[in-house]
């Protein structure tokens, strides 16, 4: 059962707009006025927000200000309910994202009607999407229809990038978004020696180039790829228009572009903080539990000088520890490869 929260400060209308909803089998969340209307949201997600505008305490526009600046409230689908028909509300509303706007007294069937289409809208967009191609290309096709974007139906073609050619430069204006179909990225950035960091590992499933596109800022790192590989490109257009034509479809367009953030951001803390043995264990275990999920005997492929980015150290100091790791049987190496051989001993190794 749907859930609606009605935000009405006339005690007649709100009963009877009630009455109507619990009729059509909704469940009713009612609010006299915004401040408890928010509260109430808070407590319970509605699906769908009804709203007057002109309400003590705090106005309907008050309302959706709030419910797009909170992460837990954004995205939910809000009409307002007003018995001011002045073209400057009903287009000040719309600016700040409202879906729809009904104007009283209203019947049944345009109450039912707004709050039918609205729910079904937005039931299209399922509730999560895998980072796969496949998952990408259903998030756009339902991207398409919530939002008429016609540019969404077009070019999805992989591009095939080849091994150790840049994707992008630091200082290259951002013009897309990228999607890993195949094969594995790194971004780095080079400092005055010419001595690199790396600042993030991409393989398929990832997205990538997307923070300098939020920031409107040139690419502060360079992108190469490692192995021969397939990207999508996602045009700078198309990704601006997804996070501000719907909020839903803002909201779940983030959840797809926000894999393994928590991960790198997990790796940057280590960087920064850990001793070197546990950077290089803690990096060695990271791309060995990326690897299995593809592969039933991973192998970590990366050259000596990779991994010494990745770690934050001197190839040296990597080579060093590398040996001390497999004197005590935890990883094999055979040339540039590595096999973590006892996860759970490298793991508690570390301190």
């Amino acid at each position: 059962m749907k859930t609606i929260l009605l935000i009405e400060d006339n005690d007649d209308i709100r009963e009877n707009t009630a009455e109507i909803l619990e009729l059509a089998s909704y469940h009713v969340l009612m609010a006299e006025n915004g401040k408890i209307g928010v509260e109430k949201a808070l407590a319970t997600r509605p699906d769908l927000v009804i709203c007057d505008i002109m309400m003590p305490v705090l106005d309907g526009f008050g309302v959706l200000h709030i419910f797009n600046k909170n992460p837990d409230l954004s995205g939910i689908p809000f009409i307002f309910l007003t018995a001011k028909t002045e073209r400057a509300d009903f287009r000040r509303g719309m600016e700040m994202g409202a879906d729809d706007y009904l104007t009283k007294p209203f019947d049944e069937i345009e109450l039912l009607s707004a709050v039918e289409g609205r729910l079904k809208r937005f039931d299209q967009m399922r509730p999560a999407y895998e980072p796969t191609k496949d998952g990408l290309g259903q998030f756009l096709d339902d991207a398409h229809t919530l939002t008429g974007i016609d540019s969404l139906t077009v070019d999805r073609k992989g591009h095939f990038v080849k091994k150790k050619q840049f994707v992008y430069s630091e200082g290259d204006e951002p013009t897309r978004l990228y999607f890993v179909q195949a094969g594995r990225i790194k971004t780095f950035k080079t400092n005055a020696d010419g001595k690199e960091f790396i600042t993030g590992l991409y393989q398929a499933g990832d997205f990538f180039g997307y923070v300098n596109l939020l920031e409107q800022s040139d690419h502060t790192d360079s992108a190469v790829t490692l192995e021969d590989s397939e990207l999508v490109y996602i045009p700078k257009e198309i990704f601006i228009d997804l996070l501000s034509r719907d909020g839903e479809v803002a909201r779940r367009f983030v959840q797809l572009l926000a894999n393994r953030v928590t991960d790198r951001e997990q790796q940057l803390l280590n960087m920064a903080y850990s001793s070197l043995r546990r950077r290089v264990a803690d990096t060695l275990l990271r791309l060995h539990s990326n690897l299995q999920a593809t592969d039933n005997e991973p192998v970590i492929q990366f050259s000596r000088d990779d991994l010494a980015a990745m770690v934050g150290t001197a190839t040296e100091s990597l080579i060093r520890t590398l040996s001390e790791f497999k004197s005590d049987g935890l990883i094999d190496i055979n040339g540039t490869n590595i096999r973590v051989l006892q996860p759970e001993k490298l793991k508690r190794s570390r301190w």
